[in-house]
This record gives structure tokens, sequence and C-alpha cells, in this order.
């Protein structure tokens, strides 16, 4: 009686071979599924991690673009020669439009003056001298500053001059803006409210309308940027003043 006492209990805390494959093959499956989980989650959170970096990256073009386009000044500068006449305040080329990678613009070639600044050839989609240049050191130099914008290989770039009436020897300060980008339209709000897009609009000739034709500017900019990811981003900045 007490030996079969005895082997009952010993056969209750013990397992069989079957049961320890069991218990193992479960486990196995846990551990799979878990990986599984975790490596799907890692992944899910690089994938949000660009997705926020690219919004952080349209963003803050959006955010130089606006700052730059309402603070539009009514200030020529001169030839890269030093001739007459000077560059208008704000310079567009003829069309309006770039293409991601393209030399020349569409609907037409850029002045030889478009080309200042660029080591690359491709003239820039517009250059215009702009207000606001903060100066927190106190340097000797304006608050204004001439700007440009140039669509190269899929890149929306900017650039500024360290001075505001730039020779051909003149450097420039250059920073990437957007990525992806496949195609950039901008138009022009004149005084009639009508589109144009180009800059300045043609006028009528005299000396008197070449001179005002320098200083004209837009009511507003329209921006169009065509990106691979986001598709056609638009934007209105109306200019000061």
């Amino acid at each position: 009686m007490c030996m079969s006492r005895r082997g009952a209990r010993g056969h209750g805390y013990g397992f069989t071979l079957l049961e320890l494959l069991v218990a193992l093959f479960i486990a196995a499956l846990m551990f799979a599924m878990g990986y599984g989980t975790l490596t799907q989650a890692i992944s899910t959170r690089g994938s949000l991690k660009e997705r926020q970096a690219r919004l952080l990256e349209v963003e803050t073009a959006m955010r130089v673009l606006e700052q730059d386009f309402v603070q539009l000044e009514p200030r020529p500068v001169r030839q890269p020669i030093g001739d007459e006449p000077s560059q208008p305040a704000l310079q567009a080329n003829p069309s309006g439009t770039q293409l991601a990678g393209s030399v020349t613009q569409l609907g037409g070639a850029s002045s030889s003056s478009s080309t200042l600044g660029t080591t690359t050839g491709t003239p820039p989609l517009v250059q215009f001298t702009r207000g606001g240049w903060a100066n927190p050191n106190g340097l000797q130099r304006p608050a204004e500053q001439r700007v440009a914008y140039y669509l190269e290989n899929g890149t929306l770039r900017r650039e500024y001059w360290y001075v505001l009436d730039p020779t051909l020897s003149s450097t420039t300060a250059r920073r990437d803006l957007l990525t992806k980008v496949k195609s950039v339209t901008i138009q022009y709000m004149d005084l009639t409210r009508n589109w144009q897009p180009q800059w300045p609009p043609a006028t009528v000739g005299g000396a008197q309308a070449i001179e005002s034709s320098l200083r004209i500017r837009p009511i507003a900019v329209q921006v169009t940027i065509d990106t691979e990811d986001f598709g056609q981003l638009m934007r209105i900045f109306e200019v000061a003043g």
C-alpha cells in the first residue's frame, strides 16, 4: 500500500519527454511571435522617424520661402561687371517653371546675369533683394540681402551673397532646403491682380518705365513644388508693403 502511494507521488512530480518537447515548442513559438512583433515595431519606429524628418524638411523649406518673399525690398543691384542697367529688385526666369535636373528654363533661356554666383551653370529660378537680414554681431553690412533659389538634381537650394551688390568674384552661402523635388513653378501677382509667369512683367518702353520695372514688386507670390512623395505643395505668400 505504501509503495503504491510513493509511486503515485513520484509520478505526479515528474515530466515525460513528450511534455518537455511540447513545452519547448510552445516557448519557441512564443519567442518567434515576440521577435516578429519587436522587429516590426522597430521598423515602424524607423519609418515614422523618417516621415517626421521629411515633414520637418518640408515645413522648414516653406517657412524659409515665406520669410524671404514677404520681405521683398524694391532695391535693384548692380550688374556683376558694374555696368548699367541694374538688375531688378526681383528677377525671375521667363517661364517660372523648372524641372529637376534641367539646365535651362522652360520657355526660354535666362540672361547671363542670372547665372551669377553658381558654379554649375544652372540658372536660378528667381533672385531678389530681401530685408530683415539679422545682424546680431553688428557687422558692417546692410540689413538687405540678395537671395537666389535653384533647383538642381531634385534639390531646391537657397543661396545668398555676402554683399548686396555682388561681382563675378563674389561667393555665396548655400543651403539645401528640400530634396525629392520634381519641379518648381513660381508665379507673381501684378498690380492688376493677374498672375504672371515672369518678373518684371512686360512694360512700355522708355527710361522711366525701365527704371520703374527695376523696383516694382508683386502683390503676392505663388510657389508650387511638385515632390516625389507628397505630390504638389502650393503656397501663396503676400508681399509686405
